[in-house]
């Protein structure tokens, strides 16, 4: 016999889990188009190093808000 708190417990789980997933997944995709085009624009003006940096690093805030709905689902429900 399965208690309900096991079930209700392991759909968190789940949920937390495809949270951190899909969003990994999403930035991921990102960070490869932006750093490809980053990548283009330095070789053709250095000077455009800094904000291509900023450009390849703001998809990974995507995943950090995953990470933070993660931590919430499973601490606080």
């Amino acid at each position: 016999m399965v208690l309900e708190g096991d079930v209700g417990s392991g759909l968190i789980a789940i949920g937390a889990g495809l949270a951190v997933g899909l969003t990994g997944l999403g930035a991921g995709m990102a960070e490869g188009d932006v750093g490809a085009a980053a990548v283009g624009a330095i070789t053709e003006d250095m000077s455009l190093f800094g904000k291509s940096m900023i450009f390849v690093v703001l998809p990974e805030t995507i995943v950090i808000f995953g990470l933070v709905i993660a931590i919430i689902s499973i601490f606080v429900m």
